[in-house]
């Protein structure tokens, strides 16, 4: 089974996209997972997916936000955010049953600045998270979590700790919270099996960054230990 992560910034815009990849990977992708949205429940382009052969669960919100999991053995169980009105407002977690392991797809608030509401706001969803894990499932449990998590774990996880230190996603409030993501019981699989290397998942829009190569690694996926054995 392979599973796939991508913060599209519109479902709409980046439909083409992402359908023209699948196409280049003669649709060997099992499971898609979407972040950022950008569109209610009914202009997700279903049919589309669905002609591929994938069932889609979604949780839009027009123009912010929104996550969607599509799978092509089906999903079961499917999970809309943490049963939590003040927290689910924002359309950003997602969980549904993949054949014998849990999964989750999360859109984490950027944040903002340190003391803006967005900041508070943003480490208050890491914690509404984790007890979300602590009331419905356990460590011993398989369970994926997927997405953009907004922050850069370490200093590894950046093109120059000098040029973004102290900015958001690389605060340490932040990272301390993702770090208490992970002491509830998840391993970073990128990490797990590329321990020094420096790869990116996110770079600016201005001055040419992705051509050199200046990003963060803010989108991962992280398992328990069960899964974590069977993953390659």
């Amino acid at each position: 089974m392979k599973i796939c992560t991508f913060n599209v910034n519109s479902i709409r815009a980046r439909k083409d996209l992402v359908l023209q990849w699948l196409d280049h990977r003669s649709q060997d992708i099992d499971v898609l997972c979407f972040q950022e949205l950008k569109a209610e429940d009914g202009l997700f382009p279903h049919t589309e997916f669905e002609d591929l052969g994938y069932s889609c669960a979604v949780s839009g919100q027009k123009a912010y936000n929104g996550v969607a999991i599509c799978c092509k053995a089906g999903l079961q169980d499917v999970r809309k955010g943490f049963d939590d009105p003040r927290w689910d407002e924002q359309k950003r977690s997602i969980a549904a049953r993949v054949a014998d392991f849990t999964l989750v797809n999360l859109y984490v608030p950027h944040g903002g600045e340190r003391g803006q509401d967005k900041f508070v706001f943003k480490l208050g969803w890491y914690e509404r998270l984790i007890r979300f894990l602590e009331q419905n499932h356990s460590p011993d449990d398989p369970l994926l979590l997927v997405g953009d998590f907004n922050v850069a774990h370490a200093d590894a996880d950046v093109y120059s700790p000098e040029v973004l230190f102290d900015t958001p996603g690389t605060m340490p409030e932040e990272r301390e919270a993702f770090s208490s993501l992970l002491g509830w019981g998840l391993t970073d699989i990128y990490r797990h099996f590329f321990p020094e290397t420096q790869q990116f998942t996110w770079w600016g829009y201005m001055g040419g960054a992705i051509w050199n190569n200046e990003g963060m690694r803010i989108d991962y996926a992280l398992a328990t230990a069960p899964l974590l054995e069977r993953i390659r």
